[in-house]
């Protein structure tokens, strides 16, 4: 199964860089659509829609014990990661992106390039929209949530979105959990901000934008981590373990221990990830 365990002590593959989604190379982007089409076509557990329903439904897993806690970026690292693991099985070039969704002094901002658009190369761009898995949308209508049998967004201002300032406040912040909970209060801004599915958290992850949003969530994390040299989550969490991930704490903390890191920083972080 995709969801095996790493060994934290090695890297899981050689050092890989994810990139700005809007910075790709043609031939990078074809990669990643390929990746993601392909997953799409697979019903079992290596394919999208069980990667997807992780993160809410359909149950019985769900992220529900990671959102609000110190839990949130460990968890989401490791749910990350064992995503592009899936992708890497169908194109060993494959990797995950992320969404620079800070907004500068002119407070503009959209959805990324290659998310934006529901045609490429004269075809159905596969990431602009997914499909829910029946079950999802069976067990989401018993529980009063009806949405749509294939993901759509609507994208609000431009002022909801978190600006480079209130990223650069949480980088600031010593504390991981304070950190955290900063952190995710952006986070949950940018879910809203994209509405339709992204803005109903148990369906959030069938939308392919989800994926590049938390890979920008979680490359502020290293960011972070990188100005605060030696901060963790407290020590009591590290040896937890994160369901349904063979994975602990601990063992989501190094991102190169893991096979990756970030290819450019923000202007405001004053960190450069890669030399």
């Amino acid at each position: 199964m995709s969801t095996g365990a790493p060994l934290a002590q090695q890297p899981a593959a050689p050092v890989r860089f994810r990139r700005n989604a809007d910075r790709l190379t043609e031939g990078q982007l074809q990669t990643l659509r390929g990746a993601f089409q392909s997953v799409y076509e697979l019903d079992d557990d290596r394919g999208y829609g069980y990667h997807a329903g992780i993160h809410g439904l359909p149950l019985p897993i769900s992220c529900e014990n990671a959102h609000g806690t110190p839990y949130f970026l460990p968890w989401h690292r490791a749910y990350l990661y064992f995503f592009e693991r899936a992708l890497r099985d169908r194109d060993p070039n494959a990797g995950l992106v992320w969404w620079d969704w800070q907004t500068g002094p002119n407070r503009q901002a959209s959805l990324p390039g290659p998310y934006a658009k529901s045609k490429a190369d004269g075809r159905a761009n596969p990431l602009y929209s997914a499909k829910v898995t029946k079950l999802a949308l069976q067990q989401g209508k018993q529980g009063g949530i009806q949405v749509g049998a294939t993901t759509k967004r609507e994208p609000g201002s431009p002022t909801e979105l978190p600006s480079r300032e209130e990223v650069e406040d949480a980088l600031e912040r010593p504390q991981f959990t304070d950190f955290s909970r900063t952190l995710e209060g952006l986070h949950n801004r940018v879910h809203g901000w994209v509405g339709g599915h992204m803005g109903v958290i148990p369906f959030a992850a069938f939308d392919p934008v989800f994926w590049a949003h938390h890979t920008m969530i979680d490359r502020i994390w290293r960011l972070w981590q990188l100005r605060h040299t030696g901060a963790t989550p407290p020590a009591a969490l590290l040896d937890e373990a994160l369901p349904p991930f063979r994975m602990t704490v601990r063992q989501t903390l190094s991102v190169t221990a893991l096979g990756y890191d970030y290819a450019v920083s923000t202007a405001s972080s004053q960190v450069t990830v890669r030399r």
